[in-house]
């Protein structure tokens, strides 16, 4: 098993991508600790599946806006664990309106949760990284960021701002041996995309060259190669995942 063994730190881990994200390096061997901000149903059905099948894993509720939670958050793992090995940047809002009816709450919310969270946790996490001269973090951002999407521009400039962190911090990470790089996810099939109605399926169907929504596990092998050491040698990189929606 590749990651037999590793600290990982999934965040916004018990749905969706997140879960399919846990599951998969929780069946390569890898500690999992599960993150999530409100859900507790979900969040005790996930770590429920995980604890199934990974060695160790943890159960974390912690809202990754708050820097007095993501600093407990941490600090709890890394006195259980010692260390984190990879930290998988995921948790994740939308509020889509039109600019002219965004309000300034929705606007902050977005950004406080996918970019400040995105900060919060790296920041939290890289002091111990380096002391190891290790580690993987890997961020998930959107086609949005790189075209831009009409009701997404609290979203959009969320998602581009991670991919500009993600690109800086690789630089400052680089000669301590930790990589930072970006997975951009296009449609995957989840329970969001299930909740579509038919003619919106058709419409974005036909928007993907390759005819199909992406599979979880689309997502999860770039996500896993990233983290792997096939990728020792990618930082500063955005691995586009969308079937050529581009």
């Amino acid at each position: 098993m590749e990651f037999k063994d590793k600290r990982v730190i999934v965040t916004g881990a018990t749905k969706g991508l997140g879960k399919a994200m846990a599951l998969a390096f929780a069946r390569e061997g890898a500690w999992v600790a599960i993150n999530y901000s409100s859900d507790d149903k979900s969040a005790l059905e996930t770590e429920s599946e995980i604890k199934n099948i990974a060695p160790e894993s943890l159960l974390l509720k912690a809202d990754v806006s708050s820097r007095t939670d993501v600093e407990k958050m941490i600090s709890g793992v890394l006195e259980q664990w010692e260390y984190v090995d990879i930290l998988v940047n995921n948790a994740g809002i939308i509020r889509d309106k039109l600019l002219m009816f965004l309000n300034e709450k929705d606007w902050d919310r977005v950004i406080d949760v996918n970019l400040k969270g995105t900060y919060l946790c790296s920041k939290s996490i890289i002091k111990t990284m380096i002391g190891r001269k290790s580690g993987r973090i890997i961020n998930i951002t959107s086609p949005s960021a790189l075209t831009g999407r009409t009701c997404q521009t609290n979203y959009s400039a969320s998602k581009g701002g991670i991919i500009s962190f993600t690109k800086s911090l690789s630089r400052e990470m680089a000669r301590f041996g930790i990589t930072v790089n970006a997975v951009c996810p296009g449609i995957i099939s989840t329970p969001m995309t299930e909740d579509l109605d038919e003619k919106t399926k058709k419409e974005f169907l036909n928007m993907i060259p390759m005819g199909r929504f992406g599979d979880p596990e689309d997502i999860t092998g770039a996500v896993l190669f990233l983290a792997s050491e096939k990728s020792q040698y990618i930082t500063g990189h955005v691995l586009v995942v969308d079937g050529g929606l581009g």
